[in-house]
């Protein structure tokens, strides 16, 4: 006989295991699948820590869906009695007019958020560990943080079992075949019936979802920690988290010494290789310990010492670098959740309540055109006429 649920949840990463506590808080027979275990090292989401800010340079559209996020993650902390989100404040460096700090500024200013802006001789005063150019400036977000992803993902696969969600992990579904009344699944042990499917598998969306074959693209990401030259700079009260613009170079991201590995740094996207989601990630090589060792002693020559460890793990990227939830087109049954390019983690306690409303009642309060298929194809056809 096939079990039969409400919703089964497709994968319990960040998303996943997020929507799928949501789903069972509200009393839905749901069960989660996923291949491998939670927080794995074939995911997105290990490794630590995970930035979080308010101030969103990408578009200031972004920060009433972050406000409501901080919500959610001070409420999962009052659930499990445990720290998730801390906040050391972020700081968004580059010059004036550069895309990082010109979108923080405009965000910040649109929506009324606390910030300041520190010109290169007030940066080396009250932030030593950064080494700034005389024409470059810094822009404190001071409610931008850390997440941690390991407890987190964790956190809510807790809370979805509590509330009486089925967990199957080391399962890989291998076909969905929808009909009128919900998706029967297979997978590598059995079958399921569900009425609604969510599905978010990360960098494996494609294979359960065609559609993105040509869009969601997964890429090797490869971050370093460092013992910190002088340990009392590199305090989290004294070294916010941090992006900075690059210029041509691409934007690095970093945190401070808050475990005992020390100061932890990578570049956006780093290299941009595809690689492909079954096999183990690349190793680490030269050319990725030489971009980040650079960047470490040109940057943070106070505060970044020996390079103690790197690790690779990996973005799914979407041509907007936007990320992606939505209901499958022609599939009413089926929900869609897609990260992408890294900043996916931050929204997570929002979206998998999104998820949960689109599951359930196949709309949601949120406008979430910009993050819908339609905007995905309207997005390719505009890069294919050379629109920006």
């Amino acid at each position: 006989m096939i079990a039969r649920f409400d919703v089964a949840v497709i994968g319990l990463g960040a998303m996943g295991s997020a929507a799928l506590a949501f789903l069972a808080a509200r009393g839905v027979k749901a069960i989660g699948i996923d291949a491998y275990f939670p927080a794995h090292a074939m995911s997105s989401s290990h490794g630590d820590s995970r930035l979080i800010r308010l101030g969103y340079f990408e578009d200031p559209s972004y920060v009433p869906l972050l406000q409501r996020a901080y919500r959610n993650w001070r409420a999962l902390e009052t659930s499990l009695r445990a720290d998730i989100l801390t906040i050391t404040g972020v700081l968004q460096i580059g010059l004036p007019d550069s895309k990082i700090v010109s979108g923080t500024r405009t965000s910040c200013r649109l929506h009324g958020l606390a910030h300041e802006e520190l010109d290169a001789a007030e940066m080396a005063r009250r932030f030593p560990a950064f080494q700034l150019d005389d024409d470059e400036v810094a822009i404190l977000d001071p409610q931008g943080g850390y997440l941690r992803p390991e407890a987190a993902i964790m956190g809510y696969i807790k809370l979805a079992a509590e509330s009486g969600a089925m967990l199957h992990f080391g399962e890989k579904v291998m076909a969905l075949d929808p009909g009128d009344s919900g998706v029967t699944i297979s997978s590598a042990s059995g079958r399921y019936h569900a009425k609604k499917v969510v599905i978010a598998t990360g960098s494996w969306i494609a294979e359960l979802v065609p559609h993105l074959k040509s869009h969601a693209t997964p890429i090797r990401q490869v971050v370093a920690w460092y013992q910190p030259k002088d340990g009392f700079v590199a305090e989290p009260q004294r070294m916010p988290c941090f992006l900075r613009d690059e210029g041509a170079e691409g934007s690095y991201f970093g945190f401070p010494a808050i475990g005992t590995d020390g100061i932890k740094l990578g570049r956006h996207a780093h290299f941009r290789e595809p690689i492909d989601p079954n096999e183990p990630n690349p190793p680490i090589n030269d050319q990725d310990t030489a971009l980040l060792d650079g960047f470490a002693s040109r940057r943070l020559p106070a505060a970044a010492g020996l390079r103690v460890r790197a690790a690779s793990c990996r973005y799914t990227m979407l041509p907007s670098e936007d990320f992606l939830f939505d209901l499958l087109p022609g599939q009413p049954n089926i929900v869609v959740a897609s990260p992408c390019s890294g900043h996916g983690f931050k929204f997570t306690s929002v979206v998998g309540e999104i998820l949960s409303d689109l599951a359930l009642d196949g709309g949601t309060a949120l406008e979430i055109a910009a993050f819908s298929f339609d905007a995905l194809e309207r997005h390719r056809h505009s890069r294919s006429l050379g629109v920006k």
